[in-house]
């Protein structure tokens, strides 16, 4: 599960601080299980793509962390293959920050949230972009308005599955309007009765 996320995000500080709280042990046994890679399973590749957003960090080419948000139709980030998983660049503001940092260091970081079930999913890999037309429209979700520019491919290394403590939930607007539409239809079924008494 998540033995080699946390194998590779622990550094020789976090053990020595873990060490100090008495969690060491419990971590060390995790870790020890560890392989090349957290493998995906359908749990993770379903709540993928379930998704219409996501934050990507990368390391810039000065060291700093960069946190990017991507976003789109449900389903734009998916499963390739294997521990791959990949998405659609889309013709944005021309920085090119992320496409930088990931010619000097192609480590990601990805944080997956599903506010209305308070479940979070964090992923680490290495990415890399490919401009090649088959690629791209591959990877473009169908009928989506965006211009699509490049591939990104990320090959998973770990993930590790957050506890929902501290989510707030929150709701897109279409989730409201199912949510509500029952109230709404029978507001209108109200209304319509009292339109009819009014007219006796």
């Amino acid at each position: 599960m998540a033995q080699t996320f946390l194998k590779t995000m622990f550094g020789p500080g976090s053990r020595a601080l873990q060490a100090l709280d008495g969690s060491r042990a419990s971590y060390a046994r995790m870790e020890a299980q560890a392989g090349e890679t957290d493998v995906l399973t359908d749990r993770e590749a379903d709540f993928i793509a379930m998704r219409d957003s996501f934050y990507m960090a990368s390391i810039s080419e000065d060291g700093w962390p960069y946190v990017q948000h991507r976003g789109g139709p449900r389903g734009f980030l998916r499963r390739l293959s294997g521990n791959r998983i990949g998405f659609a660049d889309y013709q944005g503001n021309r920085q090119f920050l992320s496409i930088a940092n990931l010619a000097r260091d192609d480590r990601v970081c990805l944080f997956l949230m599903d506010y209305p079930a308070m479940r979070r999913l964090k992923l680490i890999g290495r990415a890399r972009t490919s401009n090649d037309p088959e690629q791209v429209a591959v990877l473009m979700p169908p009928g989506y308005a965006a211009k699509g520019e490049r591939a990104f491919m990320i090959d998973i290394v770990g993930f590790d599955w957050n506890c929902p403590q501290h989510i707030t939930p929150r709701f897109t607007t279409t989730q409201i309007k199912a949510a509500t539409q029952p109230l709404h239809e029978e507001i209108a079924r109200l209304r319509a009765r009292i339109s009819a008494l009014e007219g006796l």
